[in-house]
């Protein structure tokens, strides 16, 4: 099966990289010509001079664009060059609307699609350790569930097409919920004049253990923020969550504060930063800066 990548920032680069390694990739493809000759510079996979010779040659097709409005465009475009029976994957995180309307335009021209949201952020797209959380058609997705295993580790099938970015939106609610526990606990920590490495090791062995504070702690204690996800697209997928929430008239007090904290640090020129930057609010708490 020849795979098409759609999109070559943080994510979309790894992604590519992995398929190209295993002997998947036919072509790759980014709006912006520099930031897809980079990663094809890193990763050695040819990149295409438009995105519809990119997808005319694949039998499926990943996406992995930053909104909404962005991925529209590209589907309108796919829907006139892909042939019918072909398959798009959309690694994105955007609205459960947006991808029922996709799952429709690209379903005119008789194309499958596949909501795919990911998590395991930029490290895992590098090191194919994704967690894929897939909306659509089962049978599909167990046609092309040969190629997603040289990028992911784990791939669960979730329901109709919609049900990814459902279960995409929990994730986003938790890992919000995780920022605020890890920043805020860490910071103390650091007031406290502990050892933060030593706090680090120590509380990722026990009961607090988690992704977050073992691959960030030591980062965000030393003042580095290097992104692997950054705080302006966080803030845009809780935003998503936040109207998903509305439609029920109901708000999470977890989202609504992370959304104040994320505007803030995006004012404040932190928006491109990694989402432990929160850590530069929880320190003034403490009348420290980092």
């Amino acid at each position: 099966m020849k795979a098409t990548v759609i999109g070559l920032g943080a994510m979309g680069a790894g992604i590519a990289g992995n398929l190209f390694r295993a002997g998947h990739l036919s072509h790759a493809w980014n709006r912006s010509a520099q930031r897809a000759e980079d990663a094809a510079s890193r990763h050695g996979f040819a990149v295409a001079d438009s995105l519809e010779s990119a997808a005319s040659q694949a039998d499926l097709v990943i996406t992995s664009v930053s909104a909404d409005n962005d991925l529209m465009e590209v589907i309108d475009r796919l829907g006139k060059c892909m042939t019918a029976g072909s398959v798009v994957m959309d690694t994105s995180t955007v609205s459960i609307h947006t991808a029922q309307e996709v799952s429709d335009r690209l379903g005119a021209h008789g194309i499958h699609f596949l909501d795919a949201p990911v998590s395991g952020g930029k490290e895992g797209a590098e090191k194919a350790t994704m967690v894929m959380m897939v909306g659509g058609d089962a049978a599909i997705l167990d046609q092309v569930q040969p190629v997603l295993s040289s990028i992911s580790r784990k791939v669960v099938h979730m329901g109709p097409v919609g049900s990814g970015q459902a279960t995409k939106a929990v994730n986003q609610i938790m890992c919000a919920g995780i920022n605020q526990a890890v920043t805020e606990a860490l910071a103390f920590g650091q007031h406290q004049k502990l050892d933060m490495d030593k706090v680090v090791d120590v509380v990722s062995s026990g009961a607090a253990g988690n992704w977050f504070v073992e691959h960030r702690g030591r980062t965000m204690t030393q003042g580095s923020f290097e992104p692997g996800f950054r705080v302006a697209l966080h803030h845009k997928d809780l935003t998503i969550c936040q109207s998903m929430l509305a439609v029920d008239s109901v708000q999470l007090p977890m989202v609504e504060m992370t959304l104040v904290h994320y505007e803030r640090l995006m004012e404040a020129g932190y928006g491109d930063e990694d989402i432990s930057a929160l850590y530069r609010v929880k320190r003034p708490l403490f009348s420290e800066e980092v």
